[in-house]
């Protein structure tokens, strides 16, 4: 006689990187086909593996990484609310040094273009913030 089919518990760290991964596929618009034809992985795996399901070995990892364009870094970082800048940034050396000078300037640039984009959006909303006070 068989025992019964007891639930096994699931590992949070599987479910915390499969949804990580699942965030990143939503967040780029892949749809999981898309994902299985460009990993080769069977699109079963890559719901199983975004349900926390199943394990995901290093190799299927970097190839995952590498689709989504980051570093396997931010799918393992224990924080629960990883940084993507700080997992890129800790790769942007390697990745300048395989660029032109002109590159390069041209990464600076549009450093520099979201650093003020961001400045300005932030004092559009300090404006209109201030324009929905009413008057004391």
């Amino acid at each position: 006689m068989t025992p019964p089919s007891v639930p096994r518990s699931r590992d949070p760290e599987l479910e915390r990187l499969g949804e990580r991964l699942k965030r990143t596929r939503d967040y780029l618009g892949m749809s999981q086909q898309y994902v299985s034809d460009n990993t080769g992985l069977p699109r079963t795996a890559i719901s199983d593996i975004e349900r926390g399901a199943r394990r995901v070995d290093s190799l299927e990892l970097k190839k995952l990484a590498r689709l989504y364009r980051r570093p396997v870094s931010y799918f393992l970082a224990e924080d629960p609310n990883p940084d993507v800048g700080e997992h890129v940034l800790a790769g942007l050396p390697r990745a300048l040094a395989q660029l032109t000078d002109g590159d390069r300037k041209a990464v600076l640039d549009f450093a520099e273009y979201l650093r003020f984009r961001r400045a300005a959006e932030a004092d559009e909303a300090a404006a209109s913030s201030e324009a929905e006070e009413p008057p004391r």
